[in-house]
């Protein structure tokens, strides 16, 4: 009922209703809308009312709510089922829990803030209130279990099209880091769930630096962290931009559906910044490390490198562009 009181007030957004054409519309009384205004309010929704005039709403609140990311949202299978979350440990680990107990494909679980969110290789995630997308998508794509590494490309593409509609221009770091000046905006977490011959799932964890100030991080990654509205030169709706990343992400997921991954993997040497480059290597679950030149990714989303040795794969680790 709220959400069909708030869809109504924004599809009227350049004129006052009254309460009595708000009833009409939703098949309530008047009374009952009266306590409905007030609850949104409370919720943090701006809705003035003028007598003899009505209701007429002003402002949203800074939540990403899941009636806010569903008006008017473009998707036919990621975001029709929204888990919603205040703060939490981790958004990946509500969405395997709902994988486990039968979640549909293209759930996406949200959260104001988390206090455990982890990126790749462990590391955690700094996530002020309300300043940052944190997103978790649960995929249930008809595979074999060897494409499953790239949906982690997959994410950065979708993110990096997300930018472009804002006028941003993304570059990746491979596999999936999304930089800014040298330092990470975006960070993307993919994990998989599978068994001999088929995927379970897989969830895509997406953190995004959005409205935070360069002095708002701490001091130690202030260095190597940015964010869209350091970027942009100013802030960026939340609702807008996570929207556009979900209608982006469901354009890509559709066609690898239909198609595979090649659009995905031709769109992502396009945004990317660390082929042709000299680079430094740090294999996942190696201390060791060694240069070589970056030459391209292969159809699995590995990167092909140019040791002294010759051409060799790396298939996850941390990659740095050496000057």
């Amino acid at each position: 009922m709220r959400k069909t009181i708030v869809d109504f007030l924004k599809d009227n957004s350049d004129e006052f209703l009254s309460g009595e054409k708000i009833a009409k519309k939703i098949g309530i009384s008047r009374a009952a809308v009266w306590k409905h205004i007030q609850n949104l309010r409370k919720n943090g929704y701006k809705i003035l009312s003028r007598e003899n005039f009505g209701y007429k709403l002003e402002e949203v609140p800074n939540l990403l709510l899941p009636d806010e990311i569903q008006y008017n949202l473009n998707t036919q299978i990621i975001g029709k089922n929204i888990s919603y979350h205040d703060n939490i440990d981790s958004t990946n680990r509500v969405a395997k829990e709902l994988a486990n107990n039968g979640a549909d494909d293209g759930t996406i679980v949200i959260a104001e803030q988390q206090f455990a969110g982890k990126g790749r290789l462990g590391r955690s995630f700094f996530s002020p209130k309300s300043k940052s997308i944190l997103l978790s998508i649960l995929l249930r794509p008809k595979m074999m279990p060897q494409g499953a590494a790239k949906f982690t490309l997959l994410a950065a593409v979708a993110v990096a099209n997300a930018m472009k509609r804002f006028d941003l221009k993304a570059e990746i770091k491979w596999p999936n880091d999304i930089l800014y000046d040298n330092r990470k905006i975006v960070g993307i977490l993919t994990e998989i769930n599978t068994e001999i011959g088929q995927i379970n799932y897989i969830v895509v964890g997406i953190g995004i630096n959005v409205n935070i100030n360069r002095e708002e991080f701490p001091s130690e990654i202030r260095d190597i962290a940015a964010s869209l509205s350091e970027m942009k030169g100013e802030n960026i709706s939340r609702i807008d931009f996570l929207k556009a990343l979900l209608e982006e992400f469901d354009k890509l997921y559709l066609e690898i559906i239909q198609n595979g991954f090649d659009n995905v993997l031709s769109q992502w040497r396009e945004f990317n910044i660390t082929l042709g480059k000299n680079i430094k290597v740090i294999p996942a679950g190696s201390d060791d490390e060694f240069f070589a030149v970056a030459e391209d990714i292969d159809n699995e989303g590995a990167l092909i490198i140019r040791t002294q040795n010759g051409l060799e794969k790396v298939y996850a680790g941390d990659v740095s562009i050496r000057e």
